[in-house]
């Protein structure tokens, strides 16, 4: 399971060691001035939308990157056992990267709102 962390002036994902292969990183740093908006969602299963690279478990799990060929591109890593929290990005001021990424994490409600909070 991925572990978000807010580090100073960022956000730091860490992937579990299956997570790295299907999500291609060890690790995503995303700063909190690109947070557009931080989220919690009760079905991240069905957030993730569009072509995809990686890991995905009808019903259960999906990790990787989303939205291959048009769309937001998503950077994923939820399962159905936890909520999820959704992170909108300034794409630019995030490394170019992704638009969104949406990770499952125990207490999503109280993370969204620290993020919130922070990035204001």
């Amino acid at each position: 399971m991925a572990t978000v962390i807010i580090d100073g002036a960022s956000i730091v994902v860490e992937f579990g060691p299956w997570e790295r292969f299907f999500a291609g990183r060890a690790r995503h740093v995303i700063p909190l001035a690109a947070v557009r908006r931080a989220d919690a969602t009760a079905q991240p299963l069905r957030v993730p939308r569009g072509a995809r690279s990686g890991l995905a478990v009808s019903g259960h799990t999906k990790i990787g990157v989303w939205g291959l060929h048009g769309g937001p591109r998503q950077l994923v890593s939820v399962n159905r056992h936890l909520p999820g929290l959704r992170l909108l990005l300034d794409r630019g001021g995030s490394g170019g990267e992704f638009d969104e990424v949406v990770i499952s994490v125990a207490g999503a409600d109280r993370l969204a709102g620290t993020i919130r909070a922070r990035a204001a």
